[in-house]
Parts: C-alpha cells; sequence; structure tokens
C-alpha cells in the first residue's frame, strides 16, 4: 500500500470521513423523522444495511462501537444492530514504507537492529492497529501492535457521529436513555489508545490468571514498546469456530476455559475483559486451553458493583424484591418502581437462569440468539411504556461480555454444569477482601483504577 494510507488521517480525511459517515446518519435521520411524523414508509432493512456500509468502509473506532453496540440488548433498533453485528475487524493494513516510518517514531532510526526478524507484512489487522511478527535474537517470538496514526481525532470524530446515532435511536425509542452509555464507550475507547495502560493491564490478568493453568496470557515488552506500540510474546492458537464440531468433550473443555478467564477475575478482583470478540481469545494446542488477548478495553468495578451482581442472584434465586431493589440500586439504577423492578427482572432471569439449576445443561435452550431477542423485545417495549430507563456505565459492559460468552457457548453448543462453575467463585466472597486484593494487584503493576 501507498503512503496515501496517511490521507485518511489529514484533517481533509477526517472531514471526509466525517461526510461519509454524517451523510448516511442525516439521511437515516430525516428518514426516521419522516416515518415519525409523517407517516412516510420506512425500510429499516434497507437503510440498515446503507448504515453497515458506511461504517465498515472507514474500519475504524466507530466501527468497533457498532459492534460493541450490536451485543448490548436495544441499544439500537434490531434491525440496525443485525446488520452492524456482521461487521469484522479486518481493516486495510498500513503498507510497509508507513509501517517503517512509525516504528523508527515509535522505537528510534536503528529500530530494525533491535529485532532479529520483522516481518513487513501485517499478520492481524483490526479498528486500531496492527500486528506484525517479530522475533528475537534469542528465538523468542514476538508480536508488535502498531496503532494506526492519528487515531485520537479519529475516535473524536467518530464519537461525534455516535452521539448522532444515539440522538437518532433515542427519537425511534425511548426505552433505553443513551447518555450513561456514551459516556462509558467513549472512556473506554480513549483509554484503548494508550498502548502502555494495556501492557500494564496485561501484566494485571497474568496475575489474576495465575492459578488458571488453562488460560495463557502474552508477556510485554515494556522495553520494546510504547504508548502507540505494544510489543508482546507471540502465543500459538487456532480459531475457536474451528472446533464447532470438536466431539462435545472438547467444545466443554474450551466453554470452561473461557468462562474462568473471565469470570475469576470478575468475582476475585471486580475486573472484567470488556471485548469478548471473536479475535480476542485462541484455542492452545491441547484443544482445552486458551489465549486470552488484547486488554485495551477493561473494566476495574468497585466491590459494591460484585456484591450487586451476587446479591441479584440471590434475589432471583429467593424471590427476594427487596434485595433485588438494593442490587439495582447499588450498580446505580434510580427510581425503581414496582413495575419497572418486574421489567428489569425480565432481562435478569435470562442472564441468570443457566445458573439457577444444579444441572448439567446448555447455556441456552436453543442454539440461536432468537430467544434471547425475543425477551429483549419484551422488555424493550416494556421500558418503552414506562417511560424508559437510565442504565449506569458499569453495567455495559457486563451485560456485554455476558452476552458476548453466552454466544461463545451457544456457538460450541456447550452443556456445563454452569451452576456449580458459578458457585466456584461466589461462595464465601467477602468484599472486604476483594478490595484488598485489587488494591495491591493494581499497586503491584502500577495500574490506576
Amino acid at each position: 500500500m501507498s503512503d496515501s494510507y496517511n490521507d485518511d488521517t489529514s484533517f481533509t480525511g477526517q472531514v471526509r470521513r466525517a461526510a461519509q459517515v454524517g451523510g448516511a446518519m442525516a439521511g437515516l435521520g430525516a428518514r426516521l423523522a419522516g416515518s415519525r411524523y409523517l407517516g412516510m414508509k420506512l425500510d429499516k432493512d434497507k437503510h440498515a444495511g446503507q448504515l453497515k456500509m458506511a461504517i465498515g468502509g472507514l474500519k475504524g473506532p466507530l466501527m468497533k462501537v457498532a459492534q460493541i453496540l450490536s451485543t448490548i440488548p436495544d441499544a439500537l433498533p434490531k434491525e440496525y444492530a443485525e446488520e452492524l453485528r456482521q461487521l469484522q475487524t479486518n481493516a486495510p493494513a498500513m503498507g510497509w514504507p508507513f509501517v517503517r516510518r512509525r516504528m523508527a517514531t515509535e522505537l528510534g532510526p536503528s529500530w530494525t537492529k533491535r529485532f532479529a526478524e520483522f516481518e513487513k507484512e501485517a499478520a492481524h489487522a483490526a479498528s486500531l492497529g496492527q500486528v506484525h511478527r517479530a522475533t528475537q535474537e534469542d528465538g523468542t517470538r514476538l508480536a508488535c501492535k502498531l496503532q494506526y496514526p492519528d487515531m485520537a481525532s479519529a475516535i473524536d470524530s467518530d464519537l461525534k457521529q455516535l452521539k448522532l446515532i444515539f440522538s437518532i435511536y433515542e427519537r425511534y425509542d425511548k426505552a433505553i436513555s443513551t447518555k450513561r452509555i456514551y459516556e462509558e464507550l467513549s472512556e473506554r475507547l480513549r483509554e484503548e489508545l494508550d498502548y502502555e495502560r494495556e501492557a500494564k493491564a496485561m501484566l494485571l490478568y497474568q496475575h489474576m490468571l495465575a492459578n488458571e493453568p488453562r488460560v495463557r496470557v502474552p508477556e510485554p515488552l515494556t522495553d520494546l514498546s510504547t504508548k502507540r506500540l505494544l510489543t508482546m510474546t507471540w502465543l500459538d492458537g487456532s480459531p475457536l469456530m474451528n472446533y464447532r464440531d470438536a466431539p462435545l468433550e472438547t467444545r466443554n473443555e474450551i466453554a470452561l476455559s473461557m468462562f474462568r478467564a473471565w469470570y475469576v477475575p470478575f468475582y476475585d478482583y471486580g475486573v472484567i475483559h470488556g471485548d469478548p470478540h471473536m479475535g480476542n481469545y485462541a484455542v492452545q494446542e491441547d484443544g482445552r486451553s486458551i489465549n486470552l488477548l488484547d486488554f485495551g478495553c477493561i473494566r476495574i468495578f468497585p466491590p459494591s458493583f460484585v456484591t450487586g451482581v451476587i446479591d441479584l442472584y440471590r434475589a432471583l434465586r429467593d424471590d427476594d424484591m427487596d434485595l433485588a431493589v438494593h442490587a439495582y440500586e447499588s450498580w446505580g439504577f434510580e427510581n425503581i418502581s414496582k413495575e419497572l423492578l418486574e421489567v428489569l427482572n425480565v432481562w435478569a432471569r435470562f442472564l441468570y437462569r443457566p445458573l439457577m439449576e444444579d444441572k448439567v445443561q446448555k447455556i441456552q435452550e436453543t442454539d440461536n440468539g432468537q430467544y434471547g431477542a425475543q425477551v429483549a423485545g419484551k422488555v424493550q417495549k416494556e421500558l418503552s411504556r414506562l417511560g424508559g430507563v437510565q442504565p449506569p456505565r458499569e453495567f455495559v459492559l457486563v451485560d456485554r461480555a455476558a452476552i458476548g460468552l453466552g454466544s461463545v457457548f451457544m456457538h460450541l453448543k456447550a452443556e456445563v454444569n454452569w451452576h456449580r462453575q458459578f458457585h466456584e467463585l461466589i461462595d464465601g466472597f467477602d468484599a472486604a477482601k476483594l478490595e484488598q486484593r485489587q488494591a495491591a494487584a493494581l499497586e503491584k503493576v502500577g495500574l490506576v483504577a
């Protein structure tokens, strides 16, 4: 690829970028307004496809946001969520002349002498950067993640478009207030630009998962990393989708590894990996262990939030609605009427159902998302009737992780006693001890909550 890649990150490129998506948004907004106020017929499937094409062509932060939104029930009308869900994270890679200059900027003009080998072609390209294979003199294989140029301004531009998308959605349906969702996604996206923070998060996950032999985390090399370059050890693995037809025992073992990778950090340390995207994990050669990758989007929670997750489980199990209200309030939900509580519990019961019974079962009775979509549709309709709800910021990535992992378990058709796996993590839970472990772990890696 020529150096023209840089044109798309110049001021002119940013204007063109905003115009491209803004035009799609504005046209869509006009059609939505026309359908609502003028009785015009709106082909939502058609225009959702146009929206996907506009965003997908950008291959930038807005595409990443779109993928996140597509996994959050009712964050967008279902026609748009379905189209955005199909977006892939294979962005066009930067060409070698540009990569060479960027590496010199990050590591100095003699950067090539610090590697025995450095592959010119990117091994992976995604929404915010691309990965090159490299090798040290001692034979250690490395992955060098190089951030695309001018991503800070690209994110600023894309977040403006996201605000427009949200304003269009709230004209379409007032079931979910998007204000705090926008705030959460904005902060997490900007954190992803800081590769020094991600290196610390990687070390944090090494610490939290040190006693989990079936989960492997890369080792960051700080002397070969900067804010825009993250160098780590290379981990071999195969895509999870390669195992969809593996024996049931193998699929169950992979599912258990995934469950532990996500929820040991959450219940022991109050930390969640907020991006359960297919590209962020791989299955090791043994067919049961996994590599966990990409630590740019992690969320650190106060112990009270984790306590609320456990309290809600117990409230639903014991039909204790006072405890349920307390759990929602500890998360940040406000003004919980009896009717609103019943609606919130519809979604909560859907998420917690696999944990309630002490038996081997699939994560969901069916192997597709149709039932979940039906539940979400019912919740959306009732929330609209009640005037809507404003989800707390902390809820966004936890909900996304639950839905994303559930999708993985459905792909695997795993049959596991989820109840026992969950109770292994929460039995004896102590919020004060979590707070102590969390503080010690964050101090050890130099990460600020």
